[in-house]
């Protein structure tokens, strides 16, 4: 980086730390809700701006575009259908959670279960919180900052943390409302890089223009540009065909994004209709992602391909995928490799700073609140919210380096270590929401059976052959010859387990005279504006059009 890249880096850091400080000192925080929550405060436009914020991060720029490097555009299923995903919560999942007076995804489970199944499910969120998504965030970021500047890995490590921190200090009410800022800068910077990276691939041809770039693209990397995966695909056990579309992607997607404080916390804190609004907005920009994250990796995939940098995406010989969007960004010109710089910094400090808080509030408010101090004051909970946010930010970078992140490409570690709680929890939750008689045993089987099923699918290649199953393409051979589920069926798998006997065992409780506490739930709480009808067709109209140009 030159020294206009890196004053336009500093401009970035300044306008947003001094946004940072006008919100802090314009919302006072009254008491716990408003520090966590921003209750009553955020515009639809700052909840829909700080859900993307939130979500896309090193993960995306660093291990999407990784995937993007390796697999082509199917990756990009995680996110256009992530936009069909937000309109099934803001109509279905929003307005049970307002009308119940639903701040966080522990008191949920305490409303509709019991405190057993909400202080395990508390426990069992902050330790995935900090050990899963907050230490990935931080490696795969300070992985790029470090490859860009060149500074010392540890250092950057430490720095995008003391920056998250900082703001995160500040509550709710900063985050959502620079993470306006950081969407804007992450969005703009994001598309400069894109452009560029396809003009690079038009002049290595002897062309120019991103157009032709992409065309050239299309052209030399056909492979790389289509959705559906067939089983006899390289990829297919990360995206395992039309499982994608019917099967377990749909409980990757839903519990992300209705079921996880770190993302439903942005709407909690408003009305149905900002909250909706804000909701379908995040859909519509969750469109223009695969452009940012994906197009990028492919573009560095075919100058790859054509040797323009062998040596730069090698490290011991072998191809680390992860280096695509940092290798880009190292040739870009002076002056917009700052702007890139600093949208990759927005996303990941903005994500560290969301994910933070929301450890913060299950802490203080389902935990500290319920368990360790019921007296506490509303200026106590925000100190200990506070105390927490520090803390677990030490603990994420202390871990991080430890956890073979780099080894198995940064958006994949993530999906799949994930996975293996997701299909319990979403069961749990989905149930909880729509049928009355599911009973807290059968939440508490969920929880804890859900994990364990999960870990038996993982490890059951090891006693049991699964060729079996090769036929249907719920089993592939990995490298050593072995058949393995793929993980997203492995999921749909134990969802249904999950489901089946969650019913079971809550019949056989409710014959025994357990009666469950229902939510407060009536059809007219599912209607959306015509308006948000409109809207949330033309989303959907651009993912199906998008499938059916590249299946």
């Amino acid at each position: 980086m030159q020294n206009l890249d890196y004053l336009v880096f500093f401009v970035y850091f300044i306008i947003v730390s001094a946004y940072g400080l006008y919100v802090y000192k314009k919302k006072k925080h009254e008491d716990s809700k408003d520090y966590f929550l921003a209750k009553d405060s955020l515009t639809w436009w700052a909840i829909g701006a700080s859900l993307i914020a939130s979500n896309i991060s090193a993960e995306q720029f660093i291990g999407m575009s990784g995937s993007g490097f390796t697999m082509g555009l199917a990756i990009a299923a995680y996110e256009w259908l992530a936009a069909i995903t937000l309109i099934v919560v803001a109509v279905f999942f929003i307005p049970i959670y307002l009308k119940n007076k639903i701040y966080t995804m522990p008191q949920f489970l305490k409303t509709r279960y019991n405190d057993t199944v909400a202080m395990i499910m508390a426990v069992f969120w902050l330790l995935l919180y900090i050990v899963v998504n907050l230490t990935s965030i931080l490696f795969l970021g300070a992985l790029a900052i470090s490859s860009i500047s060149g500074l010392d890995f540890g250092l950057c490590m430490m720095a995008l943390a003391v920056f998250a921190v900082i703001i995160t200090l500040g509550g709710m009410n900063v985050i959502g409302y620079t993470d306006v800022i950081q969407v804007v800068f992450l969005i703009l910077g994001g598309l400069v890089t894109t452009y560029l990276a396809l003009d690079l691939v038009a002049e290595h041809y002897g062309s120019s223009g991103a157009l032709n770039g992409f065309n050239l693209m299309t052209e030399n990397s056909a492979d790389h540009f289509k959705m559906i995966f067939k089983k006899d695909d390289p990829y297919y056990m990360d995206l395992p065909g039309l499982a994608v579309l019917v099967g377990g992607m749909w409980i990757v997607n839903l519990n992300y994004w209705g079921c996880n404080q770190y993302i439903t916390q942005r709407a909690l804190g408003a009305d149905l209709q900002t909250a909706r609004s804000g909701i379908l907005f995040a859909a519509f920009l969750k469109l223009l992602m695969p452009v940012i994250v994906v197009l990028p990796g492919i573009a560095a995939f075919v100058l790859y391909k054509e040797g323009v940098f062998s040596s730069e995406m090698t490290l011991n010989g072998e191809v680390v995928a992860d280096r695509a969007y940092p290798v880009l960004l190292n040739l870009l010109p002076v002056g917009l490799k700052g702007l890139s710089f600093a949208a990759l910094t927005a996303a990941v400090v903005a994500s560290l700073a969301g994910k933070a808080n929301s450890i913060a509030t299950i802490f203080t408010l389902d935990i500290y609140k319920k368990k360790i101090n019921p007296a506490a004051s509303e200026e106590k909970q925000v100190q200990i919210g506070r105390l927490v946010i520090i803390l677990s930010m030490i603990m994420a970078v202390a871990i991080a380096p430890y956890l073979g992140i780099d080894k198995k490409g940064g958006f994949q570690y993530i999906q799949e270590y994930t996975g293996f709680v997701s299909p319990g929890i979403f069961a749990m939750f989905i149930l909880g929401f729509f049928w009355k008689k599911t009973t807290s045993n059968a939440a508490l089987f969920a929880t804890i059976g859900g994990f364990v099923l999960s870990v038996l699918f993982k490890i059951s290649p090891n006693y049991i052959d699964l060729e079996f199953l090769y036929a249907s393409g719920y089993a592939i051979p990995n490298a050593e010859g072995v058949y393995e589920i793929p993980f997203i069926d492995r999921m749909g798998f134990v969802f249904l387990i999950c489901v089946v006997l969650m019913f079971f065992i809550s019949m056989y409780e409710n014959r025994n005279g357990v009666k469950p506490v229902g939510l407060e739930v009536d059809s007219s709480m599912f209607k959306p504006t015509p308006a948000f009808i409109v809207g949330a067709l033309i989303v959907i109209g651009f993912v199906a059009a998008m499938y059916g140009i590249y299946w």
